[in-house]
C-alpha cells in the first residue's frame, strides 16, 4: 500500500502543481496587462509587476480546487491509459481504498488551501492595496465611500451615528470624513465634517473640522443650525482601526477571524451583514472543495482508454472546474438577492458536485 500511495501522491501532486503554475502564469499575465493601462507618473511598470505578483496567492486560493480536479484527472487518466490502474485494481486496490487514498491527499490540499486563503492571501492583498495607495495616493472605496455605524449613550438617551469615509491615504489616514449624529427619536442633532482623521485609542483625531448643531428646543419646525469651525477635534468613538479597515479595505484582505469579528460589529449596530456572512461561510467551507474535486476525479480512472484520450478527459475536467466556479459565484449572488441562509448558500455548490461525483463513481464501479 505504501508503494501505491507513493505512486498516487507523486503523480497527482506533480500534476496539480503543474496545473496551478500554468493557471497562475496566465492570471499574472492578465493582471499585468490590466495594470499597464494605469502606468503613469508615480505608478511604474515595476509597481505593476509587484502588484500582479501580490495578487498570485489570492488567485491560487480561488484556483486550488480546479487545479486539484484537473491535475488528479490527468494523473488518473494516464494511469488508466497505460493500464497501470487496471493492474492496481487486480492487485487489490478496491474502490473504497482508492477513495480513501484520494481523500487523505485531498485533506492535505484542503489544508494548503486554508492556509493560503486565510493567511497568505489576505497578507499579500493588504500589501497590494498599500502598494496602490503609495503609488496612486489613496485606497479606493467606491464612489460613495465606506459607511459605518456606531452608538453612544448620552444623558438624553442613546444616539446613533452614521460615519462616511471618502478614502484612505497610504499612511492609514482617513480623508473626507462625514459624521451624522441622530438622537433617540431619529432626529439629526449634529453633523461633523473633517478633511482628515487618524484613529487613536477610543477616539478619532479629526483635523480641519466643521461642526453643525441643530438646537430644536423641542420644536423641530423651528430648529436652529449653529456652525463651528475647528482646527482639530478629538471625537470619542468605539470604531476601532480594525473595524474601519474592514469597511475600507477590499473584502479579500480579511481573514476568517476578521470576518467573524466584523459580522459581530455589524450585528451589534443593526447593519446588514449577509454579504459578509456568506463570505465567511465560503471562506470556511471552500477548502473542503478539494475533497469534493478528488471524489469527482476518481471516476475518470475507471473509464477505459477507448472511452476518450487523456486530453479529452482533461478538457472535461476543465469544464467541470469552470462549472464549479460559476455555480459557486452565482450561489453567492443569488443568496444575497433572495436572502438565503448564508451557510446553505456557501455549501450548496460543493454539496451538489459531491453528489454528482458519488453518483458517477457508484455507476462506473457497478456497471463498468
Amino acid at each position: 500500500m505504501k508503494t501505491v500511495r507513493r505512486l498516487f501522491y507523486r503523480d497527482i501532486v506533480s500534476s496539480v502543481g503543474f496545473v496551478a503554475v500554468a493557471f497562475l502564469s496566465l492570471f499574472f499575465f492578465i493582471d499585468f496587462v490590466e495594470e499597464l493601462a494605469d502606468v503613469a507618473k508615480g505608478y511604474t511598470v515595476l509597481h505593476a509587476v509587484a502588484y500582479s505578483l501580490l495578487q498570485a496567492p489570492g488567485h491560487l486560493y480561488e484556483l486550488m480546487p480546479i487545479a486539484v480536479l484537473i491535475g488528479t484527472i490527468y494523473a488518473l487518466a494516464r494511469l488508466a491509459q497505460s493500464s497501470e490502474y487496471t493492474i492496481l485494481r487486480t492487485g487489490g486496490l478496491g474502490p473504497a481504498r482508492a477513495l480513501s487514498l484520494l481523500a487523505q491527499l485531498g485533506l492535505m490540499f484542503a489544508v494548503v488551501t486554508y492556509v493560503t486563503g486565510d493567511w497568505i492571501a489576505p497578507y499579500s492583498e493588504r500589501h497590494a492595496t498599500e502598494l496602490l495607495a503609495r503609488a496612486k495616493g489613496k485606497v479606493r472605496v467606491g464612489a460613495a465611500g465606506a459607511w459605518l455605524k456606531d452608538r453612544r449613550a448620552t444623558p438624553q438617551g442613546e444616539h446613533s451615528l452614521s460615519v462616511n469615509v471618502g478614502f484612505a491615504g497610504p499612511d492609514g489616514t482617513l480623508h473626507d470624513i462625514r459624521i451624522f449624529e441622530f438622537d433617540a427619536d431619529g432626529a439629526l442633532v449634529r453633523r461633523i465634517g473633517a478633511a482628515r482623521a487618524t484613529i487613536g485609542h477610543g477616539a478619532w483625531q479629526l483635523a480641519d473640522v466643521r461642526v453643525t448643531r441643530w438646537a430644536t428646543n423641542g420644536d423641530a419646525a423651528h430648529a436652529a443650525a449653529v456652525d463651528e469651525k475647528l482646527d482639530a477635534l478629538a471625537w470619542p468613538s468605539s470604531l476601532s482601526a480594525g473595524v474601519v479597515a474592514a469597511a475600507v479595505l477590499p473584502l479579500s484582505t480579511m481573514s476568517t477571524i476578521e470576518l467573524f469579528r466584523y459580522i459581530g460589529h455589524l450585528a451589534d449596530n443593526a447593519q446588514a451583514a449577509q454579504r459578509y456572512e456568506i463570505q465567511f461561510w465560503k471562506r470556511a467551507l471552500y477548502p473542503f472543495a478539494c475533497l469534493v474535486m478528488m471524489a469527482l476525479a476518481l471516476p475518470f480512472a475507471y473509464l477505459h482508454a477507448r472511452a476518450g484520450s487523456v486530453s479529452f478527459k482533461v478538457f472535461a475536467g476543465i469544464m467541470l472546474g469552470i462549472g464549479f466556479v460559476l455555480l459557486n459565484n452565482m450561489a453567492g449572488h443569488l443568496g444575497l438577492l433572495h436572502n438565503w441562509t448564508p451557510w446553505i448558500t456557501a455549501a450548496t455548490p460543493s454539496a451538489l458536485f459531491l453528489l454528482v461525483s458519488l453518483a458517477a463513481f457508484s455507476w462506473l464501479v457497478r456497471y463498468r
